[in-house]
């Protein structure tokens, strides 16, 4: 052979199998007929071309490296068995959007650690259209219906991300489920075109229903990246009501600098009732940290509805922080309305020492 026929062939070799399609696992789907497709080409591209092509419903899947980690699995909101602690067969065709987490990496012995850093996305085909998105773990498995499942191999995760931002709608209702399933599925996305995808559905020129959805996504999937665009938000937006949600957002957020937020934002937030949500979520994250925090505003913050809300707060805080700070506050604060509320509170909590101090008070 000569050293052009063997560079020729060498050639050729390489051609064909940089091209093969890569064969789908199908242990994923169950009542189901699987392909492949590759997307090498270009997803939405791919996308495109098969929902053109299409004479009936069908899924389209692929999967990309997600922000879940080890200990976390997520199906579907339809399963086979709904009192299952393991996620089950999910119905695709009955299921409607939401999306079940579950803290166990062992739910499947067969499953390898490393996919559950792996998310599958599905788009469902009808009528030339995407009409459904859905996002699951590998660790799922998914009832197709019987319908058509193409798995689209070599799919990157910038172009998944372009793909799902098509449909995120700024222009209809806060109902828009395909918004908010794109919404979902962008999140969890371990790349960084997400955090980018995220920080423009929050931009001030956005409609406040998509903002405050996108801010929560940003504190329960994008870490620190994602905090630091709530940081900014907390700080600089000028809505109040959308400041509410942002701390809400760093109430889910697992960075341990957002009790430090929430702390700054339950004291310097020019809006009582922005202050008076983030006191509530500061008590259910933060624990002992939060205390000084909430019995400063019940001393200190100059509108009685926040004081109020900060007493509420200390009822939500574990009952060995909480109940000593009800029982000090019903005892000794000078506002006789903040002692009301700090009173009721200690009559819901049922702890024995909130009914040894009613009896002492009672015996005076």
């Amino acid at each position: 052979m000569s050293r052009f026929t063997f560079l020729l062939l060498g050639g050729l070799l390489h051609l064909s199998f940089g091209a093969a399609v890569t064969k789908p696992d199908q242990s994923q789907f169950v009542n189901a007929k699987v392909e492949a497709r590759d997307a090498a080409q270009g997803l939405e591209q791919t996308v495109e071309q098969i929902a053109a092509e299409s004479q009936q419903p069908l899924w389209l899947a692929y999967e990309v490296a997600a922000v879940g980690g080890k200990d976390s699995s997520s199906c579907c909101d339809y399963r086979t068995d709904e009192h299952s602690p393991y996620c089950g067969i999910c119905n695709l065709e009955k299921s409607y959007g939401k999306t079940t987490v579950q803290q166990s990496a062992n739910q499947n012995p067969a499953l390898k650690l490393e996919q559950l850093t792996q998310v599958t996305v599905l788009l469902r085909i009808e009528q030339n259209h995407v009409m459904r998105i859905r996002e699951v773990s590998p660790d799922c498995q998914l009832d197709a219906g019987g319908l058509r499942v193409i798995w689209l191999s070599r799919a990157k995760p910038a172009e998944s991300v372009a793909l799902l931002t098509r449909f995120v709608s700024r222009n209809e209702p806060e109902r828009n489920e395909l918004t908010n399933q794109s919404l979902v599925a962008i999140a969890q996305h371990a790349d960084s075109s997400a955090d980018r995808a995220l920080a423009n559905f929050v931009a001030p020129d956005q409609p406040l229903w998509l903002r405050e959805k996108a801010s929560f996504w940003l504190g329960a999937a994008r870490g620190k990246t994602g905090l630091a665009l709530l940081e900014n938000m907390a700080k600089n937006d000028p809505s109040g009501h959308l400041r509410e949600k942002v701390a809400f957002a760093m109430f889910v957020s697992q960075e341990p600098q957002a009790a430090d937020d929430l702390i700054h934002m339950a004291k310097d937030d020019p809006e009582s009732h922005v202050r008076g949500q983030a006191l509530f979520w500061l008590a259910q994250k933060a624990g002992q940290k939060a205390s000084a925090t909430i019995t400063g505003a019940i001393q200190n913050d100059p509108d009685a509805e926040v004081k109020k809300k900060a007493v509420f707060a200390l009822s939500q805080m574990p009952k060995d922080e909480g109940v000593p700070k009800l029982i000090e506050v019903a005892q000794n604060n000078k506002n006789p309305e903040v002692r009301k509320q700090a009173m009721f509170w200690l009559g819901q909590s049922n702890d024995p020492r909130a009914l040894a101090f009613f009896e002492r008070i009672l015996s005076q």
